[in-house]
């Protein structure tokens, strides 16, 4: 009989860009040692411009003055994709997931956290849906969840990012994703009667189908972090590690999953 899969949920609250960071990859190393089980990470964060390993420079639109006046961070991370905004009003969330417990494949997993923001979209009266060959949840040609990932050793981090009532100004200082020829949006301007909580609850009920899981715990997200050093960071790794990028590559062929 298969092993029924559990889900743990840790709904952090607001948590500054760096420390929820630190806070994935301690996860994911205890993920990768099986000393904890697939966890979704929920969290809020301060104002931050995000690049992934592939960002164009030239898509941060702005200089030191405009982010400190408007009190944002900038960080070069180790996921796939362009430059992103994260701040206040916006739903991100890490999946740390072992895609061996899964299937073992980049392609479904994108389609996968896309078809559960879209299930969780349409339950607000929000017709959502994909772009060809690009990676997120978009309403017409605009974005309303960006998605970008790393995968090493089979083992998920990063994620994505709904804008439920972010402040959109903020995306006036980068070329979002690298797409020079789309926007962005939100929930609350396509339903004004959304509701922060309704949205988590969501969230998880169709991560849950989506991805099968049989058993949700909730975790309690600790008070403080500090990182605990270890002697190999698989973050670091490259020889097996896999990058999620903007663009779907032609290769992969996405199934349809009706887990709404």
């Amino acid at each position: 009989m298969p092993k029924q899969k559990t889900l743990n949920v840790i709904n952090m609250g607001r948590w500054a860009y760096g420390e929820a960071w630190e806070f994935q990859k301690q996860l994911h190393a205890r993920r990768l040692a099986d000393e904890i089980p697939d966890t979704l990470i929920l969290v809020e964060h301060s104002p931050v411009y995000t690049l992934g390993k592939n960002a164009d420079g030239r898509h941060l639109l702005v200089g030191q003055e405009y982010l400190s006046a408007r009190g944002i961070a900038v960080f070069q991370v180790d996921r796939g994709g362009d430059i992103t905004y994260h701040g206040p009003g916006q739903l991100v969330g890490y999946p740390i997931f072992n895609l061996k417990g899964h299937r073992e494949s980049i392609g479904w997993l994108i389609h996968t956290v896309e078809e559960a923001l879209i299930g969780m979209l349409a339950e607000f009266r929000i017709v959502a849906g994909r772009a060809p060959k690009l990676t997120g949840v978009w309403v017409g040609d605009r974005k309303i969840a960006a998605i970008g990932m790393r995968v090493a050793r089979w083992v998920t981090m990063h994620g994505f990012a709904l804008n439920v009532s972010t402040d959109l100004s903020y995306y006036a200082g980068i070329v979002p994703c690298g797409l020079v020829d789309r926007g962005v949006t939100r929930m609350i301007d396509l339903n004004p009667a959304v509701k922060w909580d309704e949205v988590v609850k969501s969230t998880v009920r169709h991560f849950v189908h989506c991805f099968d899981f049989a058993k949700v715990i909730f975790t309690e997200p600790p008070a403080s972090y500090t990182l605990q050093p270890t002697t190999t960071d698989p973050h670091r790794a490259t020889a097996d590690v896999q990058d999620i990028p903007t663009k779907i590559p032609t290769d992969i062929v996405l199934e349809k999953t009706e887990c709404r």
